[in-house]
């Protein structure tokens, strides 16, 4: 059996497109035939990378980017890594503003769920937070 071709990795810290997640856990994300060390934003223009490693990092810095492409979200998952964090309600309401909706849960559950809202074609990003 030939030996699988290593991955490419997310070198520029940012991909084009909408992109399903293959695969997540050991401190990253496969997509697109690339790896990733480290959390993820998945928005309507691409992947991008993203410096948040917990829960209670994520704020209105971090989510600009959403923001920015508000336009096209109408659902922002995010994955607090391995348990379910709680997010402040005043960024809830922030979003809410921008017309996003805000769903919180485990990265792996928030990977799955945008897998199959991509597949439907829905307007939907995540921000994961990476799992070992």
């Amino acid at each position: 059996m030939a030996d699988q071709p290593s991955p490419k990795t997310f070198d520029s810290g940012f991909v084009p497109g909408r992109h399903i997640i293959d695969t997540y856990g050991n401190g990253g994300f496969r997509f697109a035939g690339m790896s990733h060390r480290g959390s993820i934003l998945m928005l309507p223009s691409g992947v991008r990378a993203w410096d948040v490693t917990e829960p209670r990092a994520i704020d209105r810095t971090a989510l600009r980017p959403v923001q920015a492409e508000a336009a096209g979200i109408e659902l922002l998952l995010v994955g607090t890594g391995l348990d379910i964090a709680a997010i402040d309600p005043a960024l809830r309401s922030w979003l809410k503003d921008f017309g996003v909706g805000l769903d919180v849960m485990q990265t792996g559950a928030a990977a799955r769920t945008y897998n199959i809202l991509v597949a439907e074609n829905r307007k939907v990003a995540a921000a994961l937070i990476a799992v070992t």
